[in-house]
């Protein structure tokens, strides 16, 4: 199999492969020792039954240029498929703010045409592609080089494979019309939003029991300087300091390195040096912010008052539903979606778009008390009381 290390190369390649309908991507890449995926590797595959028409590209190769696939990933004539593109495509936003378009995610067509929730590639492999697929170097460090052929050949069957499964769920999506729902699901993985985490908005990833304002204040500022610390640095956020160790902090409100010293949990290099310093700067601001200017905790939900029977029904109807329309059950609705409708809530998913056609809109009618359940076997029926005597 070909490795490419050179941007004429990779211009070729992608010149060619820019005369197909379609071509298959993946991305081998390394996260745990930075805030940003360190990208060590891109597959790519023309349609095709071998790999003689797939590739493998090095991305640490001196002098290599991705430019010629992010032009590729801009040709929207040709589809870029992938399975499971979020994390492959928060690498190439970051490094260049490009989406491949139109763009085919597997993972999310499988859903959609009865593969589960969330089907694996090993999964869709053995069900579509009837072959096996060797997954013992998928924890290999992909930053070392010379790659092993062990690890080629692992990382060369993510994308041929990845044709058949492609052709098939295109094809099952064309028949029953359905192709209209994967392009809505794929609209958040192309929103810049998905993958920009603004540090003034960090602290609402934390999880904490107290709502008071002044603590979320604090909670705030700590978040903020922990991503903004991050990011600038490249290191994961937890390096920084972990979420139970953020929240200890809160609510001791530390004043002094003395202070700091007391904690339980906080890493000993979060105790000087920098990162102490922003700690304490962070708390410091989180006290003395303007009442007006703190954040308030989301209660929305808290003050629902669910009907735990129109709630029991929809997840009746959910099941109905899912198993009829041959989707993932929890692609239609959540449970907390449920819990929202049964409260009286309407801005919920399930009410719009795809979902409101199989799902939302005959569970809306059910809220309303304009249609009733009833079973026959294992079916359940929906019966309009309109139409009753």
């Amino acid at each position: 199999m070909k490795t490419i290390t050179t941007t004429d190369d990779l211009a070729a390649y992608c010149q060619e492969a820019a005369t197909h309908d379609y071509v298959t991507v993946d991305t081998e890449f390394l996260r745990e020792r930075t805030y940003y995926s360190k990208l060590c590797l891109i597959q790519l595959a023309m349609p095709g039954t071998d790999d003689s028409n797939a590739v493998l590209v090095d991305p640490l190769a001196k002098g290599l240029s991705l430019e010629p696939l992010y032009a590729l990933f801009r040709d929207t004539s040709v589809v870029k498929v992938f399975h499971a593109a979020r994390q492959d495509l928060e690498i190439f936003f970051v490094d260049a703010e490009v989406f491949p378009e139109p763009l085919f995610d597997t993972q999310v067509a499988a859903m959609v045409c009865g593969f589960g929730e969330q089907a694996g590639y090993e999964t869709l492999v053995r069900k579509i592609a009837r072959q096996p697929l060797d997954k013992t170097s998928r924890f290999t460090d992909w930053s070392r080089r010379p790659l092993t052929d062990a690890q080629k050949t692992y990382a060369i069957a993510d994308v041929t494979h990845l044709r058949q499964i492609y052709e098939f769920l295109k094809a099952k999506l064309d028949e029953s019309g359905r192709a209209r729902w994967v392009a809505e699901e794929l609209q958040t993985l192309l929103s810049p939003s998905t993958y920009i985490i603004a540090p003034e908005n960090a602290w609402k990833r934390v999880k904490t029991r107290t709502t008071s304002s002044r603590f979320l204040a604090i909670v705030k500022e700590l978040a903020a300087f922990r991503e903004a610390h991050a990011q600038n640095r490249n290191i994961p956020r937890n390096r920084v300091f972990k979420d139970d160790a953020l929240v200890e902090l809160a609510s001791n409100k530390p004043k002094t390195l003395e202070d700091l010293g007391r904690s339980r949990l906080l890493l000993r290099e979060a105790r000087k040096g920098d990162i102490a310093d922003g700690i304490l700067a962070a708390v410091a601001r989180g006290v003395s912010m303007d009442p007006d200017e703190m954040p308030k905790a989301d209660r929305s939900r808290e003050k629902l008052q669910v009907n735990p029977a129109i709630a029991d029904l929809l997840r009746v109807l959910l099941k109905a539903k899912s198993e009829s329309a041959g989707v993932a059950a929890r692609l239609l609705a959540t449970a907390s979606d449920l819990d929202a409708m049964a409260a009286g809530m309407r801005d919920v998913p399930a009410l719009s778009g795809w979902r409101a056609e199989v799902f939302g809109a005959d569970a809306l009618r059910l809220c309303e008390g304009r249609v009733a359940l009833t079973a026959k076997g294992s079916d359940v029926r929906i019966i309009p009381l309109d139409d009753l005597p």
